[in-house]
């Protein structure tokens, strides 16, 4: 049995992983998906002081309370950052991360940093002019979602502090011991901007990388093949995340 701490992506919670709770179960495995700060159940909270380093604080504490040890960490899309700035402090409590269709930001990066121009540019004036100034919107979600996955989706999507996507990441490069798996998913939408992080992943000679058939959201389109796909990181067959 194997512990897996989520960082999920942005504008989405507990929630959006609800399809993979009972595929992780039924491989033994336990699945811990808070919700951060100021998102889903806990939109309440969202303020225009929510940053990166709140979403961060809000999984170390996660892991302190919770007494993880030799617990898998899984950042996914925006959790990418978050899961990154949690490597390098809880190290010591982690046996690995696992980026699923995830930014990799090195230290000094923000998000928006990581996006094309014109990305950045739209997420900026969506914030501007429909989040109050401080929250961006939601972006679609990808085109072969099921509609009744987007209708349970759209209503729970919230905004998101756009301190969350300013902040860089300052990081003390306490993880480059930690094992270190990207997982990219194939069915690609125009201008996808994970790919540069799977080449990169490719790149690196200590990073274990695979692939998916699946869109960018994986555990609403394709839970049971990500389920299988993390169940076989931990397997005897497969390379430990």
């Amino acid at each position: 049995m194997a512990t897996f701490l989520v960082a999920h992506g942005a504008w989405t919670g507990t929630w959006f992983w609800r399809k993979m709770f009972l595929p992780m179960r039924e491989f033994g495995h336990e699945l811990i998906v808070p919700t951060l700060t100021g998102l889903g159940e806990r939109h309440h909270l969202a303020n225009e002081g929510v940053d990166l380093e709140t979403h961060i604080t809000d999984l170390l504490q996660v892991i302190k309370y919770e007494d993880l040890d030799n617990v898998t960490l899984l950042g996914h899309s925006y959790g990418g950052m978050v899961a990154t700035g949690v490597a390098d402090r809880a190290a010591g409590r982690l046996n690995g991360v696992i980026y699923l269709d995830a930014f990799v930001p090195r230290s000094g990066e923000c998000l928006l940093e990581l996006l094309p121009a014109e990305a950045r540019s739209r997420m900026q004036e969506a914030a501007r002019t429909e989040g109050d100034g401080w929250k961006v919107p939601p972006n679609p979600m990808p085109p072969d979602t099921a509609v009744e996955d987007v209708g349970w989706a759209v209503v729970r999507r919230v905004g998101q502090p756009i301190k969350t996507f300013e902040q860089p990441l300052e990081l003390g490069h306490a993880s480059r011991g930690v094992a270190k798996t990207y997982i990219y998913c194939k069915r690609y939408a125009p201008g996808n901007v994970f790919r540069r992080f799977s080449e990169q992943a490719q790149g690196e000679p200590d990073w274990n990388y695979l692939e998916l058939d699946a869109s960018h959201n994986p555990q609403v389109t394709a839970p049971a093949e990500l389920a299988a796909l993390l169940d076989d990181l931990l397997g005897p067959a497969g390379a430990r995340a």
